[in-house]
């Protein structure tokens, strides 16, 4: 069973939505094509207390790396591609090419840069710091003001963490 709640953000209100094994989704509200609600999934905003703490220690800038349980559907490509998402450190931009040869495909940007666009936990998979291989911004599902939005926060606490 799909439990879902909504929690408040600076880039609005993120619908997020899990299963018994962990996060299946965390999606922005914005962007070509959001997400919506599914008829058979049920709201349920108590159960959802670690991710709501946790991205509140993102969005204040106290927090880089997220601990809970997730659980992407996918295809073995795209999962592959997302574990190497969470892999890039906080602050920090790769390329799609850089992502390609980091899963051993160096040859599959453009393969990589699709399985970035099927991510379905946004923030916490970080597929918003991967850019083109010249450093511009490229395709975000939450759309680029997000995706600006997210590397310029980053950036801007990155120094808070440094040893």
């Amino acid at each position: 069973m799909y439990r879902y709640t909504f929690i408040p953000s600076p880039l609005g209100d993120l619908l997020t939505v899990r299963d018994e094994v962990g996060i299946t989704g965390l999606y922005l509200p914005t962007g070509k094509h959001p997400v919506t609600v599914r008829p058979e999934w049920m709201r349920d905003d108590g159960a959802f207390a670690d991710i709501r703490t946790q991205l509140a220690e993102y969005f204040a800038g106290t927090r880089r790396d997220f601990d809970m349980p997730l659980h992407a559907a996918g295809t073995a490509f795209q999962k592959l591609v997302w574990t190497a998402l969470v892999d890039i450190p906080y602050g920090e931009t790769t390329s799609y090419g850089k992502t390609a040869a980091a899963v051993g495909v160096p040859d599959a940007a453009r393969a990589v840069g699709l399985a970035n666009g099927q991510n379905p936990i946004s923030i916490i998979v970080p597929c918003h710091r991967v850019v083109g291989a010249n450093g511009s911004l490229t395709g975000y599902g939450g759309g680029l003001d997000a995706k600006r939005w997210l590397l310029t926060h980053e950036a801007s606490h990155a120094g808070l963490f440094a040893s």
